[in-house]
């Protein structure tokens, strides 16, 4: 049983959207950590590896199919070095949280899950509403700061510290956030 999930939010993306430009930058500083971080997870049995992307809308989206068209999409090196391993799990989503509308609740709850690890973008949006849904649910939550991506720096800045002081978060960074 994992007791620790770490989620990666909407890194397969095409990139092809309003506000991509003043993604771009922040996402270039978060793959490689975030790709090390994944690596490390998914070498530990107590780790569940879950990724949760939008599906921008087409609802019979395979794994597959939002991965191609985020490797041919406008930063396919944003995308590479973060594609989910073959035998993690892969949830779509519709709506900025990965429990809206996903079986994300019922995949950790099974898992036995006590903690989530939030990565990927946007800090402001899809991050902070997890870490909502995460705290209304009692999960314990951690943030490596340096493994999510935002459009507006100083909204990231106030959504990361919302989420330490009401939701209880630990923001931390990718080499401790698998220490303990």
């Amino acid at each position: 049983m994992a007791t620790t999930a770490l989620l990666v939010i909407d890194m397969l993306s095409p990139y092809a959207h309003e506000d991509v430009e003043l993604l771009e930058g922040s996402a270039e500083q978060v793959v490689p950590p975030l790709a090390e971080l994944v690596r490390r997870a998914h070498d530990r049995e107590d780790v569940e590896l879950v990724y949760v992307n939008d599906n921008h809308g087409d609802f019979t989206a395979s794994r597959e199919e939002i991965e191609d068209r985020a490797r041919k999409g406008r930063r396919p090196d944003l995308v590479e070095p973060l594609l989910a391993p073959p035998d993690c799990a892969f949830l779509t989503k519709v709506r900025h949280s990965a429990f809206f509308g996903t079986s994300l609740s019922y995949l950790l709850h099974h898992r036995g899950v006590e903690t989530i690890i939030l990565t990927g973008q946007v800090t402001e949006q899809c991050i902070l509403y997890t870490a909502l849904d995460s705290y209304v649910r009692h999960y314990s939550i951690k943030v490596p700061r340096d493994c999510v991506a935002h459009i507006h720096a100083d909204l990231a800045d106030a959504a990361l510290r919302m989420m330490e002081r009401n939701m209880r978060a630990e923001i931390i960074t990718s080499a401790t956030c698998l220490d303990g």
